[in-house]
């Protein structure tokens, strides 16, 4: 029975290392999360005070290098990004919001966007 409760709590102690923590963003008009679409941010937070868009490095196979430019736009399509930069007054961090596919892919704090 001590074998079984010590692989419990190695378990449970292991249990919030093991999870992914996902990024949300309250808005006045409700929290926007990962995965919401480009509508529901709007919806939710308003246009944003700065946006930004560019075409991402497409990765092809198992090598971590982008696919060279001049076959990567005859035959494989960028992957559109836009950031937008939601500044949230006195005393709170910057959030900027990383769209793709016209999804929030990720949500990031800071002072100063990258």
């Amino acid at each position: 029975m001590d074998k079984a409760r010590a692989a419990l709590l190695t378990w449970v102690l292991a249990l919030p290392f093991g999870t992914a923590q996902a990024e949300s963003l309250a808005c006045p008009g409700g929290i926007v999360a990962e995965g919401d679409s480009r509508l529901s941010l709007v919806y939710k937070c308003g246009q944003p005070q700065l946006a930004d868009s560019f075409c991402a490095p497409v990765f092809y196979g198992p090598w971590p290098n982008p696919v060279p430019e001049p076959f990567a736009s005859a035959v494989l399509p960028c992957q559109l990004t836009e950031l937008w930069l939601y500044e949230r007054g006195p005393g709170n961090l910057a959030a900027t919001v990383t769209l793709r596919s016209g999804r929030v892919q990720a949500i990031t704090y800071g002072r100063t966007p990258r």
